[in-house]
């Protein structure tokens, strides 16, 4: 297809105003629904948004973590960040071996078990998972709202660190040597065509070498259309306030919904 072709495809499919019901469906999700065809395929700016979106998800995954850049110096030194690292020794071998980026290496065991206090109330760490883009995109603003709703709690919080080449199951890990009542990892997730910039928040009651993934609970789709920074601090904190309570996580405890008010595809 031509550039002229895109350009009459494009403004023969603006000609037409989408029905109302249309509109407020396609307003409740990213998702790329009723976005219209061109004979059987996509029309072309839809297919070049995918490619972008298929590149930037790509790009996510394949980013190396640099905290000076991706979180700033300034916020380092603010909250007193320090980084370690799976086992796994570079990206490549991080995609390839996910049993690697589940357990630390003897280095940062060691760093960890001399940086940071044991028994805390809340151990926060941060992954670099799958996506670095989500973690420099959620954690400025996430973190400070996730730590001082810990504080107004009155919960003792050990040292933030940040794990290179992350899987979820390091949960353990950090369990085993830091032994907090409550352990949330905040990673970067998987990112799809929708968004690259997804933050999930994995949580276990004193995990250790034996949790599976039914010991955890999860807070996922943390992003600017999905939940937002807002929404998780507070689910997260009402989640490790349950875990507290009832001594228990996973699939024996059932996060208990928060009502958002929004408006219904009735307009209500």
């Amino acid at each position: 297809m031509t550039l002229g072709e895109s350009k009459r495809e494009d403004n023969l499919a603006q000609s037409h105003d989408l029905p109302e019901i249309v509109k407020r469906v396609r307003a409740q999700t990213p998702a790329r629904l009723l976005a219209g065809r061109s004979g059987a395929a996509y029309r072309t700016n839809t297919q070049l948004e995918l490619r972008a979106a298929h590149a930037v998800a790509r790009d996510a995954v394949r980013a190396e973590l640099n905290l000076s850049i991706d979180l700033g110096e300034e916020f380092m030194r603010k909250w007193n960040l320090f980084e370690v690292c799976s086992k796994a020794a570079s990206k490549d071998e991080y995609l390839l071996r996910p049993d690697l980026g589940r357990r630390l290496d003897p280095a940062s065991r060691a760093e960890v078990t001399q940086r940071c206090t044991r028994g805390n109330d809340l151990q926060v760490v941060v992954g670099d998972g799958l996506s670095v883009t989500a973690v420099a995109t959620q954690i400025p603003r996430l973190l400070p709202l996730l730590c001082e709703g810990a504080s107004a709690r009155g919960w003792s919080q050990g040292a933030i660190f940040v794990i290179r080449y992350c899987r979820v199951g390091i949960l353990n890990d950090i369990g085993e040597i830091l032994s907090p009542t409550v352990a949330i990892l905040l990673i970067g997730e998987r990112p799809g065509l929708a968004t690259a910039e997804s933050l999930s928040a994995y949580m276990a009651y004193r995990p250790t070498t034996a949790n599976t993934d039914a010991n955890r609970n999860l807070i996922s789709n943390i992003h600017a259309r999905g939940v937002s920074a807002e929404q998780a601090t507070q689910r997260i904190l009402n989640l490790a306030a349950a875990m507290m309570k009832s001594h228990k996580s996973g699939c024996q405890l059932r996060e208990e919904p928060v009502v958002v008010p929004s408006a219904g595809l009735d307009g209500s």
